[in-house]
């Protein structure tokens, strides 16, 4: 379905990775599943790409969020350790500087004006670590297990619980299964308010309870068939 023309504006947060397409060879792309962009549409909404920089500024990110009525903070790589003062596990994937400068500065900024936010996966961690929080680097050294992320580039299911009365319990239900892809979690998270567990204790939701909309989640819902939280977020960028 395509967007109304005057459909509010989602903007994605993206990688920079090297992508071939014959004849072209390992060649700096903008990229992100295509999974992301047909869930904001289907919402009713835009979805516009944010590209990171290595060079950008408070003032570029402000820019670009003069321009859209909501933020997506999507799924990807750990967050550099040094963020939230930590030594790198073992398990650590490379670090994406130019990514989680421009995200940590597009977080600050939504949440100072107040935009739609929504965190998924990684960038539940980046919403995490923007507020000073810290993050656990890998998760099945505590649990025993990978039912977070079952097999390279394979998403699992699992159940979560989510606490009555959240925000994220009124869009998804007060227990629901869903779509799972990480190694890392987030620990602290300071202003922001537990609201989903998986039965093993990871934290797989969390909320600002003062802002109009925003909330973040450790799994995949671009990847699932709930579209309640993307439907959620377009309603908040009409208003």
């Amino acid at each position: 379905m395509s967007p109304r023309s005057d459909a509010p504006i989602v903007a994605l947060t993206t990688y920079v990775e090297e992508v071939s397409r014959p004849p072209w060879v390992d060649q700096p792309s903008a990229v992100l599943p295509r999974d992301y962009t047909l869930a904001v549409e289907r919402a009713g909404a835009l979805p516009v790409l944010l590209v990171p920089r290595f060079d950008v500024t408070p003032q570029v990110v402000g820019g670009w969020l003069d321009r859209v009525d909501a933020l997506i903070i999507s799924g990807g790589v750990d967050v550099e350790a040094s963020r939230y003062g930590a030594q790198p596990h073992p398990s650590v994937q490379e670090a994406r500087p130019d990514r989680d400068e421009t995200e940590l500065l597009l977080v600050a900024e939504a949440r100072r004006r107040g935009l739609p936010l929504l965190g998924i996966c990684r960038g539940m961690q980046v919403m995490a670590v923007q507020a000073g929080g810290t993050l656990e680097q890998h998760v099945p050294d505590r649990v025993g297990h990978d039912e977070h992320s079952p097999a390279p580039g394979v998403f699992g299911t699992h159940p979560v619980s989510l606490r009555p009365g959240s925000r994220l319990a009124r869009l998804v239900g007060e227990q629901a299964e869903v779509p799972t892809y990480h190694h890392q979690s987030v620990l602290t998270h300071p202003g922001y308010e537990a609201t989903a567990w998986a039965a093993d204790g990871t934290l797989e939701g969390m909320e600002d309870p003062d802002a109009d909309f925003c909330l973040a989640v450790q799994w995949h819902p671009e990847a699932g068939t709930d579209p309640a939280l993307f439907d959620a977020l377009v309603a908040a960028a009409r208003r």
